[in-house]
């Protein structure tokens, strides 16, 4: 029975009562349904504004799993970033050693200039290209070098690939190459009085002064023949440039250039194709000249330089030898 009475209780809503002084007794206290409702309210807002506040705590303190995996991602992109950019260097480094060899050893091979640095190393246009990167905000410096280094590195791949394109035709071209570049005597050397002058400074023979002499004087009989020292095409065949009197000009293609002058009789015709060996003129004592004989030049990329490097398909190691002897004395020129 007891049990009863006491679940009865529980269920039953409790009675407030307050003390009337008037009265001098207890009253029991009513609640309107108004008062009721706001009650209800306030106690409504009151757990909400806990709730949230609990809620906004809860969230700063600890991560939500979906927060933890975003983070964990994060991490991961970062440390593959750092991988990529060691990747990147190393194959910076091996792309640098390439281009090492491309400009001193295989451009050299054939005789190509290299590429100069302000093009492999030129830096890839745009005003803000890497602007759209800025989303990454704490992680865009990262981003942003990473693509930096890998933009930089494929142009020079680019440029790379390009010169190598270029050593592949040089390399098909080789034979005709080594055919064009000047590699003979002018005159024989059975038909030879003396090799009279080299390369360098020498006495005029007329001004009796210092003169830098761009070729090399070979003294020989006049009407001995003067050969191609390389295959090309004749650009002058005449006695129009001051000094040189009939002379003769081969082009040879790969900056390759030779002149024959003080000639007796031009046996070629501007245009007309040469081949090494064959006969283009005579010795003679045409032009600014003191006695018959062969002046020759070889001019690359437009400059003189010494003959001398150029007879190595036409002498013995000891008539080379005797030539670079004889090239070097300090004499007086023939022209």
């Amino acid at each position: 029975m007891s049990y009863f009475r006491n679940a009865l209780a529980l269920r039953m809503p409790k009675v407030k009562y307050q003390y009337n002084e008037a009265t001098l007794s207890y009253e029991k206290v009513k609640v309107s349904p108004w008062r009721r409702f706001l009650n209800i309210l306030w106690f409504g807002l009151a757990a909400m504004v806990f709730g949230a506040g609990f809620y906004a705590l809860f969230n700063v303190v600890y991560d939500s799993p979906k927060e933890k995996q975003l983070k964990a991602e994060k991490e991961d992109l970062l440390v593959q970033y750092e991988i990529l950019n060691e990747k990147l260097d190393q194959m910076s480094v091996i792309l640098a050693d390439l281009e090492n060899r491309d400009d001193n050893i295989y451009r050299s091979i054939f005789e190509a200039e290299p590429i100069p640095d302000n093009i492999r190393k030129a830096g890839i246009g745009g005003v803000n290209r890497y602007k759209n990167l800025d989303k990454f905000k704490g992680d865009a410096d990262v981003v942003i070098s990473t693509t930096k280094k890998l933009d930089r590195l494929a142009k020079q791949l680019y440029i790379q690939s390009k010169s190598f394109d270029e050593i592949f035709d040089l390399a098909k071209q080789k034979e005709e190459m080594l055919a064009s570049i000047p590699a003979i005597q002018p005159v024989s050397n059975k038909d030879l009085t003396r090799m009279a002058s080299g390369y360098g400074m020498r006495i005029d023979p007329h001004y009796k002064t210092p003169a830098f002499h761009e070729g090399m004087d070979f003294t020989a009989p006049t009407g001995t023949p003067i050969y191609a020292t390389g295959n090309g095409v004749v650009s002058r065949a005449d006695r129009k440039s001051k000094g040189y009197g009939n002379h003769v000009r081969i082009d040879h293609g790969f900056g390759y250039l030779t002149l024959y002058a003080h000639m007796s009789e031009i046996a070629v015709k501007p245009s007309q194709e040469v081949s090494r060996g064959e006969i283009i003129g005579y010795v003679g004592n045409t032009g600014k000249s003191s006695g018959p004989h062969l002046h020759y030049e070889v001019h690359k990329n437009g400059r003189p330089i010494n003959p001398i490097n150029y007879y190595f398909s036409d002498l013995t190691p000891e008539e080379y030898d005797l030539m670079i002897q004889l090239s070097s004395q300090e004499n007086q020129s023939f022209d």
